[in-house]
């Protein structure tokens, strides 16, 4: 059975989780499992066996710089939209349809396919079943990622869109979504939305509902991320371990509103003893909001991006908490790589959170936006006794070890794979039904054959 993920980047939230989907079938088919999994995409950040740069030639490279400009051109007619991401349509992708139709997989597993990666309408080329993972809402929105709160018409159809600060009916929200209306129908499509509640949201959807839809997790690798002697990886960082260590992270942490920063801000200040906590932020080299008198008594270290696995770790072991106060989640890859480590999170009870985060068992789960009670949530942790937090601690890795290790996560795929084709790989089905039907065909003509041979005597 051939699998093809096709994803616009392998780096990047929704790049490294596909990443780690396609790395977990590889080291299953590495164990005689009957899988061979391939990774196509725009961007090529890693050296990882199968992953391949879908640009060969220079022209080819040359466009593929281009594609994301192209296909940002429509926002232009829209200079008071939103700064968050929205994705129109992009060009169509004859290099992308060409390698397809080379590999030859029996299923094409879409994840984040925009940046002028992918045109919808393309969809309907693809002879493959395909497999579809909401990493967010674009699939089931007129463009946008993250649905913004004053949107009512993601559920009907998309129109006087609030992200393009859009005031008319017909509008690029309203022609994207008539585009995918067009071409999901006779698609055969699968829907996985990687977290319960963004399953929810596409049973919910007008675009989506039709479809079959599953709930399969990312996977990760608990051995890469896995507990190790905080006061080592204090060290390693040059960190003393004489405060309590409060971690904080995401892409550009601290610039999109959305990642709650302005949150954690609020929460920091109502937390006693603050001279008795630092904080760590990755994802961000200053502070995003030029207010350098906030929680200035709380000692703050700003680490820039962090482009390695081994980095993570280390920032993950040397917390005593980690907080992702972030406005919309689907599923998290902070929240399930800290929990790996075995260091509780705190967070609002948004998005997916609730898939990951056990209230007061592994984390805290603070009520939705509610400053207070993230605060709260983070003392209670920073306030537990040695073994209270020990027990905190074990019931974080072994939330990720039962729900969300790799190689478990990698057989449920598998099995979904299977279910999507059958029952196996879609070309020996193929090969097997014609048999069939030529045994079929031939015993018919045998039979006729030997009723003429009798009816002639």
């Amino acid at each position: 059975m051939k699998i093809l993920h096709l994803v616009s980047q392998d780096f990047g939230g929704a790049g490294r989780a596909a990443l780690r989907l396609h790395l977990s079938l590889l080291a299953l088919s590495e164990l005689n499992k009957p899988i061979e999994s391939i990774m196509l995409v725009q961007d090529k950040s890693s050296d990882s066996i199968n992953v391949l740069r879908l640009a060969k030639t220079k022209p080819q490279k040359i466009m593929e710089k281009l594609r994301p400009l192209i296909a940002s051109l429509p926002l232009l007619f829209y200079p008071k939209r939103h700064k968050d991401i929205f994705s129109a349509n992009g060009l169509s992708n004859n290099v992308l349809l060409k390698a397809i139709e080379k590999i030859n997989p029996d299923i094409v597993h879409l994840h984040w396919i925009n940046n002028g990666f992918f045109n919808i309408k393309d969809l309907k080329k693809i002879k493959a079943p395909l497999i579809w993972s909401l990493h967010d809402a674009n699939a089931y929105t007129g463009g946008c990622h993250i649905v913004p709160t004053t949107c009512i018409q993601v559920g009907n159809h998309c129109k006087k869109c609030p992200l393009l600060d859009s005031k008319f009916s017909f509008d690029l929200s309203y022609h994207t979504f008539e585009t995918k209306n067009k071409t999901y129908k006779n698609l055969n499509l699968t829907i996985n939305g990687l977290s319960h509640w963004i399953s929810q949201c596409a049973k919910n959807s007008a675009l989506l509902k039709n479809k079959k839809i599953i709930n399969l997790p990312n996977p990760i690798n608990t051995e890469l991320y896995c507990p190790i002697n905080k006061d080592i990886a204090l060290e390693i960082l040059k960190l003393s371990n004489s405060k309590k260590t409060i971690v904080f992270g995401a892409i550009n942490a601290t610039a999109i509103g959305r990642k709650g920063y302005v949150q954690l801000k609020e929460a920091l200040k109502i937390l006693k003893n603050k001279q008795e906590i630092r904080t760590i932020i990755f994802g961000a080299s200053k502070n995003g909001t030029n207010d350098s008198k906030d929680n200035e008594t709380i000692e703050t270290h700003y680490l820039g991006y962090l482009h390695d696995d081994i980095s993570l770790k280390l920032i993950y072991n040397a917390a005593d908490i980690v907080i992702v106060p972030s406005l919309a989640e689907n599923l998290s890859n902070t929240i399930m790589e800290s929990l790996s480590c075995g260091t509780p999170v705190v967070a609002f009870d948004t998005g997916g959170n609730s898939d990951m985060i056990e209230h007061q068992k592994n984390g805290y789960l603070a009520k939705k936006f509610d400053c207070n009670d993230l605060a709260k949530g983070i003392e209670w942790i920073l306030n537990l006794s040695p073994a209270s937090y020990k027990l905190i601690s074990q019931n974080a890795r072994k939330k990720v070890l039962e729900h969300f290790e790799s190689s478990l996560v990698a057989k449920m795929y598998i099995k979904a794979y299977e279910d999507i084709l059958g029952g196996g790989g879609g070309k020996q089905t193929l090969i097997l039904y014609s048999f069939l039907s030529y045994l079929y065909l031939l015993h018919i003509y045998s039979f006729l054959i030997a009723r003429n041979i009798k009816e002639s005597r």
